[in-house]
C-alpha cells in the first residue's frame, strides 16, 4: 500500500505550511483528497509533486483561474491530455517571454552599477551608456504587475 500522510506530515514533506496547503485545496488545486474514518484528509505521494507543480506555475505567473482550469482537466481523465498540454505549451511561452523581459532587466541593472563603479572609481560623472534592447522594454505593453509570492 502506498505511503498516506495528515496535513501537517505533507507540510514537513513538502516545506509548506498547513495554512498553505489548506489555501490550495479550497481554492479547487488539489485533485484527490481522500478522507480517513475520522474525516481527516489523507495525502499521498502524487500529492507531493502535484503541489510542487502548483507552485511552479503559480510562482511562473499563472493565474489561480488557469490553474483551477489545469486541475478541472486532470480530474476529468485522459480525454483531456491535449487540452492540459495546449495549457502548458501557452503558459511556457508566456513564461519564455517573462524570462527575456527578466534578462535585458538584469543587464539594464548591471549597465547601472558599471556606471556607479566607473563614476566612483574616477571622480566624474561617465557617459550613460544605452543597453542594447533597453528601448524595447518601454515600447512593449506592461506585463500585468504580479505580486510577490511567499514561501
Amino acid at each position: 500500500m502506498a505511503e498516506t500522510f495528515l496535513i501537517g506530515q505533507l507540510a514537513e514533506r513538502t516545506g509548506r505550511s498547513v495554512h498553505t496547503i489548506r489555501w490550495y485545496e479550497a481554492q479547487g488545486l488539489i485533485p484527490g483528497v481522500a478522507r480517513d474514518g475520522g474525516r481527516r484528509r489523507v495525502y499521498g505521494e502524487l500529492h507531493i509533486s502535484w503541489l510542487d507543480l502548483m507552485d511552479r506555475l503559480r510562482r511562473t505567473g499563472m493565474s489561480i483561474a488557469e490553474m483551477r482550469e489545469y486541475t478541472t482537466l486532470v480530474k476529468q481523465g485522459r480525454s483531456t491530455l491535449a487540452k492540459r498540454q495546449a495549457l502548458l505549451r501557452a503558459h511556457r511561452e508566456q513564461v519564455k517571454d517573462m524570462i527575456a523581459e527578466w534578462q535585458l532587466a538584469l543587464k539594464l541593472l548591471d549597465s547601472k552599477i558599471d556606471f556607479y563603479d566607473e563614476w566612483v572609481a574616477s571622480g566624474k560623472r561617465p557617459v550613460l551608456k544605452v543597453v542594447e534592447g533597453s528601448a524595447a522594454l518601454s515600447s512593449r505593453p506592461k506585463a500585468k504587475p504580479r505580486r510577490p509570492l511567499k514561501a
